[in-house]
């Protein structure tokens, strides 16, 4: 099992920039994906963004030119670069890992991982 505990969320203007971080520990050497997803009140649970252990990147098409994610695999460390940020990318961010198959591309999927941070809320205004 991974543990992953996020960070670096906030409340920003439309238009600004935030960068999460979610810091992995535990079995980290099967861990194949990491994604970040969100949760926005009364919404299902959607991916974000996943990188594979090799770097290869999957975007939503709504994050797609705006948001970046990126890793430091000596580090165990998985990072969102979050730019010209909306209002509607209002919700709780979670990083996620998932260590029984290795991917060649990551899905954006939530029933692919297992591994779930506790969120960091980003908080977009008008």
């Amino acid at each position: 099992q991974v543990q992953l505990v996020e960070s670096g969320g906030g409340s920003v203007q439309s238009g600004g920039s935030l960068r999460l971080s979610c810091a992995a520990s535990g079995y980290t050497t099967r861990r194949y994906c990491m994604g970040w997803f969100r949760q926005a009140p009364g919404k299902e649970r959607e991916g974000v963004a996943s990188i594979s252990k090799d770097g290869r990147t999957t975007y939503a098409d709504s994050v797609k030119g705006r948001f970046t994610i990126s890793q430091d695999n000596a580090k165990n460390m998985l990072y969102l670069q979050m730019n010209s940020l909306k209002p509607e990318d209002t919700a709780m961010y979670y990083c996620a890992a998932e260590t029984n198959v290795n991917y060649y591309t990551c899905p954006t999927r939530r029933d692919v991982y297992k591994d779930w941070g506790q969120g960091t809320q980003v908080t977009v205004s008008s």
